[in-house]
This record gives C-alpha cells, structure tokens and sequence, in this order.
C-alpha cells in the first residue's frame, strides 16, 4: 500500500500535472470506488465543470480542491492516477476518468479495486477515516515528550502502535520497519515500554526515513508509480524491509521475518534486541502452611 511518501510524491506530481484544468466531464466504469455520493453518476454530474484549485495530503489521502467540493481519494493498495492525451492507449483496469476541457484525461486505474472516492461540500465533514488520523509525523507541535503521551500506557507492541493511524499519520508496513531500525527499537517491544528518549529517537528516525524516501520519489516494492509513471528509487535504500536472510548494513547479523499485528515485519536481532520476557509472580497458591494452636504454643 503506498505510504506517506508515496502518496506525498503523487500529490507533487498532480499538482504539476492537473492543477488549473477543468474537469468537462468524468466518466466512472467501477461504481463502488465512489463512496460519497452514494450515486455514481451524481457524483460525476457535481464534478462537471469545475476547475482543480489545489492537491493536498493528509496521511495516506490525496485531497483535490475542486470548488464548491473537496475529492478525497485513498489509493489503498495499488490505486493510481496518470495524466494522458485523448485518444492515448488505455490500460485494462482503468475504472475512473476526468476528462478535462483541454483534451487531457486524468485517468484512475487500481487493479486491487479497494481505491475509495468520497465528494464533499467545502466546510462539510470529511470521511471517517480522515478525521480520526493522529498528527502528521512533520508536525511543528510534535515532539518526542508528544510522542510519549501517545503512546504512554498502550501495551500492544510499538510495531502494531505505530501501524495504527490514530497514532500518527501516513506510516505503513515499509516505515515503520525501517524507522524502528534506525531507532535500535524492536518491534515486539511494548509500546508503553517506551521511555521520552526513546521516543524522541524513535520520532527523529520516523522522520529522517520518510524524508529519504520523499527524497527518492517513494519506494517501488509492488507497483507504485507517481503521476507521471516513475517508479520510486527507495526500495534500493531500505535497511531491513524485504531483506529476510541478507546481512545487516551495519553488524552484518542476518536480517529476520516475523509476524507481529498480522503484518510481515523485518528487523535486525543484534541492533534491535528483543524485549525481556517479565518477571513470573509467585503463584498465589503459594502461602505459607495454615498454623494450628499447637504451632502458636496455645493450649498445651
């Protein structure tokens, strides 16, 4: 699934791309991808004739400004968007297409089909999904002391912690492996396990990773294009994600694949020690034996 730097680098390139046309028409072939309207064909009816004013992100979701509304677009697992000319040759899989009045087509193609579209009013609530997302992990007002208040009493593991978007937004499988490497922080440990430095680490590596894979245009492990069709080079930078069975960069251990909150997770076990099992409780059928009055001295 593309995560923030994937999504981040197809906004960019949208932005270049579509930013300024106007929709003339929009033709939807996959009817379910629309969520919002609940009617497919007014949802292209409200689109026509509208002019794109901006492309934002928030988390994983791409955001079209297109007065009087807002498209909230999420990719899920292998949604694109690729600007054509009319008339281009179509690949199989296209199920949504903005037609815009200078002969140009904005075409949404997902294999997978779970891509979702939601059009909103201005100033209207947007999808569920979108407005329970935790802080963005570029956020002025986080830091790691933040971070800690987050995460604080959560017992679940910081793998599992970290892939829920309530925490923070944006992050997925590919990230959160790599930036609990860069942060020395295994991924079964406890979240609430976590101290503020190690939280501060952790947010600081978050933050180098995803932006050395912005930098990179994102990361290509599947099919994850931008909007102009290029792959991402990060995938060629990743220290431990897909690397089960090769060397560590950096002791040269063997890089190991687990499963921790349902998802394939890759870490190193010398940079990132696994946590110590806790201490066993005395059982509580462990007590003293009853004293009787002979014991206590009493009546003899």
């Amino acid at each position: 699934m593309p995560e923030l730097p994937e999504v981040e680098n197809v906004r960019r390139s949208l932005e270049t791309l579509v930013v300024g046309k106007t929709i003339e028409r929009v033709e939807v072939r996959l009817p379910r991808i629309v969520r919002t309207p609940d009617d497919a064909e007014r949802f292209a009816a409200e689109l026509a004739g509208c002019r794109i004013e901006g492309v934002d992100r928030r988390g994983k979701y791409l955001i079209f400004r297109v007065p009087p509304y807002q498209l909230v677009s999420h990719l899920r697992m292998e949604g694109q968007y690729r600007l054509h000319p009319h008339g281009d040759a179509e690949r199989p899989h296209t199920h949504v297409i903005f037609h815009f009045t200078d002969g140009t087509e904005l075409r949404y193609r997902d294999v997978r089909q779970f891509g979702t579209m939601d059009l909103v009013g201005m100033g209207e609530p947007l999808p569920k999904g979108l407005t329970s997302l935790g802080p963005e992990p570029f956020a002025e007002d986080l830091d790691g002391a933040a971070l800690y208040r987050r995460i604080h009493g959560r017992r679940a593991p910081i793998k599992a912690v970290l892939l829920d978007q309530t925490c923070l937004a944006g992050l997925g499988n590919i990230y959160v492996d790599e930036a609990l490497f860069l942060a020395r922080i295994h991924p079964e440990r406890a979240a609430e396990k976590l101290t503020r430095r190690q939280c501060s680490e952790l947010l600081d590596a978050v933050r180098d990773v995803l932006t050395r894979a912005i930098a990179a245009g994102g990361s290509s492990v599947s099919t994850y294009v931008d909007g102009y069709g290029r792959h991402g080079g990060f995938q060629m930078e990743l220290n431990v994600y897909a690397r089960e069975g090769q060397a560590c960069r950096v002791c040269q251990s063997t890089i190991v694949k687990t499963r921790v909150a349902g998802r394939g997770t890759h870490f190193c076990p010398n940079c990132q020690r696994p946590p110590r099992p806790a201490k066993k409780r005395a059982a509580a059928s462990r007590k003293s034996p009853r004293r009787t009055k002979e014991d206590e001295g009493i009546g003899t």
